[in-house]
């Protein structure tokens, strides 16, 4: 693919990985971005191939919000042919409305947040919602002064905040790992003024 940038939609990022489709990275049925690039390097971490910031491949803005209406928009049917089966035909097939919205994972997002901010604004705009897992805690991203960290805050619906920590790990939870990680219902705690947790 050119790579070259052409304006804010080709602004670059690393990504570690794509799922069209997912059930365990935040609520309802969602996309999922796995930036490339972490520094935490927690114990027994899931994803230990996206801490190097140098890993991964590069994507332009412009691509990956592509790669995300495309799979939000598309029904991706098992191959009934290959099995025996005779099935209609279908190329596509609409299912946007199922879909809930986009979960940006990783590494960690906030270290992309500039271009992260450029693909939430596009996506939320088709109506997903945007989920967010950081390493950081709320409090502290508040603190930031940097205006894309405060940017991809205010895009954010939900927040997966804290370290994953492996003697907190509890597989009963939803969404995350160990017991000091939240989800922050980000709309809830913008109008209240304080944290509130979805679940």
């Amino acid at each position: 693919m050119n790579k070259a940038v052409d304006g804010e939609n080709g602004q670059l990022l690393r990504l570690s990985g794509f799922s069209h489709e997912s059930f365990v990275d935040g609520p309802g049925i969602r996309v999922v971005v796995f930036v490339q690039g972490c520094k935490n390097a927690c114990e027994h971490c899931h994803n230990p191939e996206s801490w190097d910031t140098s890993g991964g491949e590069e994507y332009t803005v412009r691509e990956v919000i592509k790669m995300i209406k495309d799979a939000a928009g598309t029904v991706r049917r098992k191959n009934h042919a290959a099995a025996g089966l005779c099935m209609p035909a279908v190329a596509r097939d609409t299912r946007k409305k199922e879909f809930q919205g986009v979960t940006f994972s990783g590494g960690e997002p906030f270290l992309q947040a500039g271009a992260l901010v450029k693909i939430a604004t596009a996506i939320k705009r088709t109506g997903l919602d945007i989920t967010v897992y950081t390493g950081y805690t709320y409090e502290d991203l508040t603190l930031r002064a940097d205006k894309d960290t405060q940017a991809l805050l205010a895009l954010s619906d939900y927040l997966i905040d804290g370290l994953y920590i492996n003697k907190l790990r509890d597989i009963g939870l939803k969404f995350r790992g160990s017991k000091n990680q939240r989800i922050i219902d980000m709309n809830a705690t913008r109008n209240t003024g304080q944290v509130v947790e979805f679940m």
